[in-house]
């Protein structure tokens, strides 16, 4: 499979070309994994709105902070501890 990009690193739209004799419908579910593959929906659904860094660093804090936890909550649930 090709990787879209330019010369900056930023991808391109991604193009699926339908083979002879292959339905639509084998097009969209080629066309659905290789978006998914490429992260795209995720990265745009991400920079739909400005994020200023302050907030980014907030929830990159507070995702860290329940990460923690979580894996703390673990450890203490399989010593018997909680």
């Amino acid at each position: 499979m090709k990787v879209n990009s330019t010369r900056k690193g930023v991808g391109t739209l991604a193009r699926v070309i339908i083979e002879e004799g292959e339905s639509f419908e084998s097009a969209l579910k080629r066309f659905n994994k290789q978006i998914q593959a490429d992260k795209l929906l995720s990265e745009l659904r991400r920079r739909r709105y400005y994020e200023p860094p302050s907030v980014i660093r907030k929830r990159k804090k507070a995702a860290k902070l329940r990460k923690s936890r979580r894996t703390t909550l673990k450890a203490l649930r399989a010593a018997g501890l909680l």
